[in-house]
């Protein structure tokens, strides 16, 4: 991949350059990268000085699973500071095979046209589709695929985006045409103030991913695809109950949201568990299905979709994420209600896990009751009306809980918690408060560490967090999903050696991991200079001094043991 695609929205100009700086940069390390060379760190995120930047993958498009997906960087409306968010689908695959490193837009439109950028090749043009103005997400997919065809990816944002709401997320469809998101942050909204509804690629399969040693990169490639498929979690378990199998892992340790994070475990925590969700699905039939692959040739296949008593497609994919927030943190106990929650966020183009943070504190604050679906998809429907209501819920929880007088808002940096109680999972809480990221649980999530590092200890947090969060960024920036970090951890030199072959260049094992740790630098640099301090590496007051049930635990690590996390 060599191109870098320049939009600018004012004069609606297009470039194509390339930069031999970032030759070993992909996804975020190339995302974080430019945002910090180029964008000013105090600017407004919805102003015309911001920037979104869409990167796939260092690999993506080659044949390594589960290397497809696509970073999105911006600074963030949410947080005021660094932004990434990623997500599958087969957008990352379609730009490598149209050879795009990189898509900057820059600048503001001058006129309130919904635009869709198009790349096909050499072929990049912006045209007007009004007729797409305010369309949902699931509205927007199938109009383009009418206007553009079926052989395409597509990058999109629902009515919330369009209105610059800081909990919009962005949507890429995978390759059954379902939606994947790229949901935190409020990219949708810096996506919706350059005035993009859309962004569409045509699937150039005709041209092959250009490998300095194809054989040697091969033969690599393929003992990760064959290690991930003998995993009894990657290869069985994923497949059958995708993300959703851990509820009751996390329940069993006291860390599950429930009832705006005032309890760590649910009573009907079964109800929402991977085997009820499998067992469901099955059941019903029709539109149902587990075992859906995200991404162009992911052997894990961990997505699903969810269907209704008649076997019609109500979401896809519910995932853990998505039933701790929109479930149990909202007292629901039942996957139904969660599935139709998803479906209005999905879109509507909203984060679920900040909106199940936002519905949260909306309930604290009397606007419904926990486990009240009418009365919560009557709270969504206000942001898709876009009603004052709507307005303060579309912003998000920190926003909606200063407008509505609750001080106890379960976020970090301005973002939403996402599904592990910190005060259960410690590790997560250092995660949440020092990361450039926020409270962001794919920047660097403990709970796969839980054997190694007591969740409840004091010790130890710190250099977990420290490690994970290098780790998990330098995925971000090849382009892997968490989930193939097996092999990947377990003996580095295959990400070095597939860079090496896919590059021609010449990176150790150990060099592999710079790539995130020199990422997690400029983000902590951009975020000093936006004016986040280290007196904002902190979590909400009531995780200090509010015990959490069952474990009755607190946050209650020191600053030094805080500090270790910091690279």
């Amino acid at each position: 991949m060599n191109k870098i695609v320049r939009l600018n929205m004012s004069n609606k100009q297009i470039g194509i350059s390339s930069n031999e700086e970032y030759k070993i940069l992909g996804g975020r390390a190339l995302t974080s990268r430019i945002i910090f060379d180029e964008v000013e760190p105090t600017c407004d995120p919805l102003g015309k000085f911001n920037k979104l930047v869409l990167a796939p993958g260092l690999l993506a498009g080659t044949a390594v699973s589960s290397a497809g997906r696509l970073s999105v960087g911006c600074k963030s409306p949410l947080t005021g500071g660094i932004k990434e968010a990623n997500c599958g689908g087969v957008i990352g695959t379609a730009l490598a095979r149209n050879d795009v490193k990189a898509i900057i837009i820059e600048g503001l439109p001058n006129d309130d046209n919904c635009h869709v950028l198009e790349i096909d090749g050499e072929n990049i043009k912006l045209a007007a589709h009004n007729e797409l103005r305010h369309l949902g997400t699931y509205d927007t997919v199938a109009r383009l695929y009418e206007i553009y065809g079926k052989d395409i990816a597509i990058l999109c944002i629902g009515p919330a985006g369009e209105r610059g709401m800081r909990a919009a997320s962005i949507a890429a469809t995978d390759p059954t045409g379902e939606l994947k998101f790229a949901a935190r942050g409020g990219v949708g909204a810096v996506m919706g103030s350059k005035g993009i509804k859309a962004v569409v690629v045509h699937d150039n399969r005709n041209r092959q991913i250009d490998y300095h040693s194809k054989n040697e990169f091969m033969e690599v490639a393929r003992r990760i695809n064959k290690e991930l498929l003998s995993d009894p979690k990657t290869g069985v378990a994923y497949k059958k109950n995708g993300t959703a199998g851990i509820v009751l892992a996390v329940n069993a340790m006291g860390a599950l949201p429930t009832k705006n994070f005032r309890y760590g475990s649910f009573e009907y925590a079964e109800n929402l568990s991977g085997d009820v969700m499998h067992e469901t699905i099955t059941k019903r039939g029709g539109c149902g299905k587990t075992g859906i692959p995200c991404m162009a040739g992911c052997v894990i296949q961990c997505s699903n979709i969810y269907p209704d008593e008649n076997g019609q497609k109500i979401v896809s994919t519910l995932q853990y994420e998505t039933i701790a927030l929109l479930g149990s943190n909202l007292g629901f106990d039942n996957l139904d209600s969660v599935a139709k929650l998803n479906r209005m966020c999905d879109d509507i183009g909203l984060d679920t896990i900040e909106m199940g943070a936002t519905l949260g504190v909306a309930i604290e604050a009397g606007l419904a009751e926990f486990g009240d679906e009418k009365g919560c998809m009557k709270l969504l429907e206000e942001i898709r009306q876009d009603t004052v209501l709507g307005k303060v819920l579309g912003n998000g929880a920190e926003i909606t809980g200063k407008v509505l007088g609750i001080s106890r808002v379960p976020a970090a940096k301005g973002q939403g918690f996402p599904g592990y109680d910190p005060r259960a999972l410690k590790g997560n809480g250092v995660l949440y408060a020092t990361s450039p990221m926020g409270a962001d649980h794919t920047a660097g999530n403990a709970f796969g560490s839980r054997n190694e590092v007591d969740p409840l200890g004091r010790d130890k947090q710190g250099e977990l967090s420290n490690n994970l969060q290098k780790k998990m960024t330098t995925l971000d920036s090849l382009g892997f999903c968490i989930f193939a970090r097996g092999p990947l951890f377990k003996d580095p030199s295959t990400m070095s050696s597939m860079i090496n072959f896919l590059l021609g260049v010449n990176i150790s094992a150990n060099d592999v991991w710079d790539i995130g740790i020199n990422t997690l630098k400029i983000e902590r640099e951009f975020n000093l200079k936006a004016g986040i301090s280290p007196a904002q590496d902190k979590l909400p007051e009531f995780c200090y001094v509010e015990p959490l049930p069952p474990t009755n635990s607190v946050f209650d690590l020191t600053p030094e043991e805080m500090s270790k996390a910091i690279l």
